[in-house]
């Protein structure tokens, strides 16, 4: 009896999202989710042309920068799975303006943070907002686009303004940084929030899993307190540049708690995450490759802003617009991957848009920091594009596998690929790089150890330090922190192409056919 009530409640789902797509309110709909998508992309990466910036003005340690970047996209995936299954349970319009809310709050917090700490607790805060609005916002699209066709689309123009947010990221922050101080970066996010949830309280229709589910506090906080760890761990050894004790039983014990997350999750009634989904090998594979692809995407626009600006000595607009041919090709490829995924069929498409993003992070790896900014960006570009085929056809196929009435949990999922790969990308591959410049910034004369310590932080500490001691010391230390980070660079960027590279075979047997 309560399987038929479910099925009723599921189908007049259904039927409300058939009834509201005959309508063009849909569109409207797709527009305010849309628009503050392109926030929460925004956010992603508004403070990697500020990483010079912040470095000089609150002198953090690596781990502390690496931190202030982090911290929200970390959230982010940490709390999307919890969000996508409150969502289901009491509503997602209400999840939806929540997180409206709480990001414009948090927003204001983080323009005025006074430490790196304080602002490494608003970007989190900023998070745990862009969690609750990603998450309703993909299940939103789901039943208001109950057509295939049209949800394919809308799910497309969805990614693309996801990935447009990315890379709109570093061109605002260089003109906000230009004209304004520092905090105006986060400080705009305001008014559009404000706008979005008075638009948003009138246009999006609300809807719900008919069925109450249990929610599971302890999953959520095995998933929330593993990952935080996990990283943690991988940050402090980056930040130190080797594996001490208490590291070790920190990483350890978080990947013990994630462990026995995923083992509960097999286990009780009701999880927290649906892992029924990864049966099915599309779902997994796809999962895989949007984590794998936004991994690299936004560490090569991390990696891309410092270099342009310490580098290249571009200033930070100019930094930023040297970053739009990458993210226009990320945009192209993420429209027009479902006329790519018809001509070539999906396994086609993806396993290739996986080999040139990972034939482009093998050219830069190549070319190094001292290319012409002609190579240097055609790479990029090819970045971009590749990623953006993946990310379009990968977030189509999870959630045309996902029952409607777990729309919610299943685009947590979708977008925790998204949001995960983007954290662990600098995680992984920003470790990386720390380490390598780290260790290869050797000794320079006339360099004492307290300045060498501080230079060994981040490039942008060293070129700072470089800039007070002038002079031939001062050149030194400039030159041998370009030829660091220009050594951290190659190798960061080779270790993701060899990901990628894997992500691709095992795409081409995964999605074989059956």
């Amino acid at each position: 009896m309560e399987l038929e009530r479910s099925g009723t409640k599921a189908d007049d789902e259904e039927s409300a999202g058939r009834d509201l797509g005959q309508g063009r309110r849909r569109w409207l709909v797709l527009g305010v989710l849309c628009t503050t998508l392109l926030l929460v992309g925004m956010d992603l990466t508004i403070l990697h042309v500020a990483v010079p910036t912040l470095s000089q003005h609150f002198m953090p340690s690596a781990s502390q920068l690496l931190w202030m970047v982090d911290s929200y996209p970390l959230t982010v995936a940490a709390f999307l799975i919890t969000c996508g299954t409150l969502s289901d349970r009491i509503g997602r319009k209400k999840v939806l303006l929540g997180g409206f809310a709480a990001f414009g709050a948090a927003s204001v917090g983080a323009a005025f943070a006074t430490s790196p700490v304080v602002l490494i607790c608003f970007r989190a805060a900023l998070g745990f907002g862009a969690a609750m609005i990603a998450a309703a916002t993909v299940a939103i699209i789901r039943i208001t686009f109950p057509d295939a066709r049209e949800r394919v689309f809308a799910i497309g123009v969805w990614s693309a303004c996801h990935s447009a947010g990315a890379a709109i990221g570093p061109i605002a922050a260089g003109f906000l940084l230009e004209h304004f101080w520092w905090g105006s970066v986060f400080l705009v996010n305001a008014p559009i929030v404000i706008a979005a949830l008075v638009v948003g309280a009138v246009v999006v229709p609300e809807s719900q899993d008919g069925t109450r589910r249990r929610w599971d506090a302890l999953s959520a906080a095995m998933s929330v307190f593993g990952l935080g760890g996990l990283v943690y761990a991988l940050k402090q050894i980056g930040e130190h540049g080797s594996v001490s004790p208490p590291h070790l039983v920190v990483g350890v014990a978080a990947a013990g708690l994630l462990i026995a997350f995923v083992l509960r999750q097999r286990r009780i009634r009701e999880p927290l995450l649906d892992l029924s989904l990864f049966a099915d090998r599309k779902f997994s594979v796809a999962t895989g490759a949007i984590l794998a692809s936004f991994a690299g995407y936004i560490a090569l626009m991390f990696f891309a802003t410092q270099h342009f600006q310490l580098v290249s000595d571009y200033s930070p607009l100019l930094a930023g617009a040297a970053l739009l041919p990458m993210a226009v090709a990320n945009a192209l490829g993420a429209v027009f991957a479902p006329k790519v995924a018809a001509a070539l069929t999906d396994r086609v498409a993806i396993t290739l848009a996986l080999l040139v993003f990972a034939g482009s992070m093998f050219g830069l790896a190549l070319a190094g920091t001292g290319s012409g900014y002609g190579v240097f960006v055609g790479l990029l570009s090819a970045s971009g594009l590749g990623a953006g085929v993946v990310m379009t056809l990968g977030a189509d196929a999870i959630m045309s596998a996902a029952d409607p009435r777990r729309a919610g949990a299943a685009g947590a999922i979708q977008e925790t690929s998204f949001e995960l790969g983007s954290g662990l990308g600098i995680v992984v591959l920003g470790t990386a790089l720390s380490v390598l410049y780290r260790n290869a910034l050797e000794p320079v004369a006339g360099v004492g150890p307290a300045q060498l310590a501080e230079a060994r932080n981040s490039l942008g500490a060293a070129v700072k330090i470089a800039a007070e001691l002038g002079g031939q010391a001062g050149a030194a230390l400039r030159s041998a922190a370009m030829i660091a980070f220009g050594n951290g660079f190659t190798a960061a960027v080779a270790l993701g192409g060899g990901l990628l590279l894997a992500m691709a075979v095992a795409s081409w047997l995964a999605l074989r056919d059956r």
